[in-house]
This record gives C-alpha cells, structure tokens and sequence, in this order.
C-alpha cells in the first residue's frame, strides 16, 4: 500500500521561504518521477516542478524557475521542494505525486497526472499561504 505524507506547508510573509516535504512508504524512490502539484481555488491542479526516476533531471514551471527546487532523499525517501522568494500567487493547496513507472520524461509526466490523476499516487494537501 502506497502513502504520500506532506508536510511543511504554513504561512509565511512575501519574500519569505517555505520547505515542503513528501515521505513515502511503500513506494521505492526512483520507481518513477515525483513531483508537486498545486491547486488554486476553483482551478484544476497543476504540474509545479518534478524530477526524473533516476534523479538527473528536473523540471520547473515558468512562474517558479528561479525560486523553487525540487530535490529527493533516497536514504529516507522522501521528495522536497524548497520554495523561496514566496509570492502571494503562490497561495495554494499543494500535492505531492509519484509515478507508478519508470519515467525519463519529466514534462511529459507532469501533463499526464494532470490530466489523468488517477496515473499514479498521491499525497494529502498542505496549504501554502502567502501574505503581502
């Protein structure tokens, strides 16, 4: 049985920074690619940043290239992503995400959990809350 557990979010001024966290259990890191998504009230989710299966490559949205970075713990198994410089736009409930194949693509694997969720695994929300 595979579970997702965040942590991290919170509430932090503009400017400021924010360490999410995503540990699994039951999932082996490097089955697939992980990522994190968000969601904006009244909006479908969306890709933020994901990283490959073996870890070697990573990609970003354009709004947050710059100030987010997503990285993984093998030892521990868990995904991070490192938010700094936060916006308000920023403000969202986010997720985390780990693919159930072997992925090299990870653009392409971004767009498919968006569109297709139910492609892989899921974490609960953590709410990020970002204030001028």
């Amino acid at each position: 049985h595979v579970q997702l557990v965040e942590s991290g979010g919170g509430s932090v001024q503009a400017g400021g920074s924010l360490k999410l966290s995503c540990t699994t259990s039951g999932y082996t890191i490097g089955s697939g690619c992980m990522g994190w998504f968000r969601q904006f009230p009244g909006k479908q989710r969306e890709g933020v940043a994901a990283i490959s299966s073996a870890g070697n490559s990573a990609y970003y949205i354009d709004s947050v290239k710059g100030r987010f970075t997503v990285s993984r713990d093998n030892a521990n198994n868990t995904l991070y992503l490192q938010m700094n410089s936060l916006k308000p736009e920023d403000t969202a409930a986010y997720y985390c995400a780990a693919g159930s194949s072997a992925c090299v693509l990870v653009m392409s694997w971004l767009s498919t959990m968006e569109r297709k969720p139910e492609s892989g695994y899921w974490g609960q929300e953590t709410q990020v809350t970002v204030s001028s």
